[in-house]
């Protein structure tokens, strides 16, 4: 995929007034599913034809063993909506979701759920400006780590048997996601920025760069992952420790200061979704998700009443 610089200006309509965001980034060339940035209305308008409350629930940001990273000042948290039940309409609350939830559906911390988890921030920020993450609407790509995968279908719930999940068909993009909205047309490409990556052999697929010290030494670490890879599954002892340790003290570092110093995103124009995804990783035949297919249905014309005549 070839690059060039260049300004994008990604007009978001909620209700009447249209709020500009604007990036003075790299713009990824190529790309299609489906429409351009903005070609699509929002599935609702927050505060004029719905009205979700949010921080109802208090997340939950207490650290324990599993988790210690989520009381960090920066450890992020998401307000989700879902829909009621296998085919109602939206709920009226969010609901929180932090590091600690994603631990425990992916069954570990490792870095690369925390690296995903602030990415899926960044993005999230400009998907959806009201702050609000509907999961009816999303789909996802990252690599195939499972730990990046798992952030990615918990966060979104995206899955490959409804088509929406895909891998990167560029490996370059490894440890990068992608997330779209398919309402809107928007996607949006997020990533590490130079300076916190530690991966070997992997760019930085973004020109950010930190302007802050980490307390680790990441050359140090992709040089002990490449070290622990020649070995061939079979690294010494103090090796396996020396590593947990390094990444352990990284990402709380990075939580320490905000996700905008270590990360970046971008929207990505003129998106096509088979531009980006390995063809080779998806199910031939989708099938369809019925269990959202009601949430903008409308309500009885009273609060009490009985079935409408002739049912």
């Amino acid at each position: 995929m070839e690059r060039s610089s260049t300004k994008l200006i990604l007009r978001h309509k909620f209700g009447a007034a249209w709020r500009n965001v604007i990036f003075g980034l790299t713009v990824l060339a190529g790309g299609a599913v489906m429409a351009h940035a903005e070609s699509g209305e929002p599935t609702y308008h927050q505060g004029e034809d719905i009205f979700i409350e949010t921080g109802v629930e208090a997340p939950d940001r207490s650290p324990s063993w599993y988790a210690p990273m989520v009381g960090k000042p920066y450890a992020p948290s998401f307000e989700m909506l879902a829909t009621r039940g296998t085919q109602g309409r939206y709920y009226s609350y969010t609901y929180p979701v932090t590091l600690k939830d994603m631990i425990k559906f992916h069954g570990h911390d490792c870095e690369g759920t925390i690296h995903a988890a602030n990415n899926a921030r960044i993005a999230f920020d400009i998907l959806f400006p009201d702050g609000i993450v509907d999961r009816s609407v999303l789909w996802g790509i990252s690599g195939t780590s499972p730990c990046w995968s798992d952030a990615v279908v918990f966060l979104t719930g995206a899955r490959l048997q409804y088509g929406n999940l895909g891998y990167f068909k560029d490996t370059s993009y490894s440890h990068a996601i992608v997330l779209y909205r398919e309402d809107t047309g928007v996607a949006v490409l997020a990533t590490w920025k130079k300076g916190i990556n530690n991966i070997p052999g992997e760019p930085v697929m973004l020109p950010g760069v930190i302007d802050w010290q980490t307390k680790v030494d990441t050359d140090a670490v992709m040089q002990l992952k490449a070290d622990v890879k020649t070995a061939g599954g079979t690294p010494t002892p103090y090796q396996v420790d020396k590593l947990r340790y390094l990444q352990f003290t990284h990402v709380n570092d990075i939580l320490e200061h905000p996700l905008e110093m270590s990360y970046q995103a971008q929207v990505i124009e003129d998106f096509r979704w088979e531009d980006w995804i390995d063809p080779d990783k998806t199910i031939a035949k989708p099938h369809s998700r019925g269990d959202i297919r009601l949430k903008n249905y409308p309500y009885r014309d009273r609060p009490i009443s009985g079935p409408e005549e002739g049912q």
